[in-house]
């Protein structure tokens, strides 16, 4: 998922941006209610995380302008208000959730990812499985067969957005935007790196190989033993498979 967190504090600000990275979502950060503001008004985000108290804009007039605006990202507010009617008025104001400090990053994390998922049920699909292959995304476990496989959290969240797009060429243009957040090509082998390490993680002693390289488009998940290219939660794409390279 795609998380902005508005929030001030610049340690506690870091401290998420850090710790939802490394639980395999991309995070953006805003310090102050204006530039938060502006940057939830794009539409980009799965889920914000909004801090009540905040220069040039408290978090409840942000939470109210948007609502006012139509954007319905689902909200966490965080704040160290914690009584019954701050609660009552971040709710009424348009958050979905409401978390008091200081709190447990896991509690945070279950809101954060039970609001995307609320979100957007679309995307809610819990396991993916391609061929032998199989991702959890709630246990964060992967197997081939009776293989557990290890991934770090960017291989985790690169095999997922492959096996969710299973069947269909994924291009690198799409892999930057969508697992490294970037709009703009870095000019570097970022993604050839990464995807040359999955490869040998999940196909390199096993077989058939289930990552395949589409000369000149990009990349492609599917097992070419089966007769179409689909992984729960996915539809099916065309295999094309004359024009597969493992």
């Amino acid at each position: 998922m795609r998380v902005l967190v508005i929030e001030d504090d610049k340690e506690v600000a870091t401290f998420l941006a850090r710790a939802l990275g490394e639980s395999g979502h991309a995070c953006d950060v805003a310090t102050d209610g204006e530039s938060g503001l502006a940057e939830a008004r794009t539409g980009r985000y799965d889920v914000l995380i909004v801090d009540r108290m905040l220069p040039r804009r408290d978090g409840l007039s942000i939470i109210e302008t948007l609502r006012r605006d139509g954007v319905t990202t689902p909200v966490l507010i965080l704040s160290a208000l914690g009584e019954v009617d701050d609660r009552v008025k971040g709710l009424r104001a348009g958050g979905d959730d409401y978390l008091t400090k200081p709190f447990a990053y896991a509690e945070l994390l279950a809101r954060v990812e039970a609001l995307g998922r609320r979100a957007a049920p679309e995307q809610a699909e819990t396991r993916y499985v391609v061929g032998d292959l199989v991702l959890d995304r709630l246990s964060h476990e992967v197997r081939r067969g009776d293989v557990p496989i290890v991934l770090q959290p960017r291989e985790f969240r690169l095999l997922e957005y492959l096996m969710r797009h299973a069947g269909q060429v994924v291009t690198r243009t799409m892999l930057l935007e969508n697992v490294w957040d970037y709009h703009f090509d870095p000019q570097t082998n970022v993604i050839d790196v990464h995807i040359s390490r999955l490869r040998s993680k999940i196909d390199r002693n096993f077989s058939p190989p289930l990552l395949h390289t589409v000369r000149g488009a990009g990349y492609m998940m599917r097992d070419p033993r089966a007769a179409g290219d689909r992984a729960q939660g996915t539809s099916p794409g065309d295999a094309r498979g004359r024009d597969m390279r493992g």
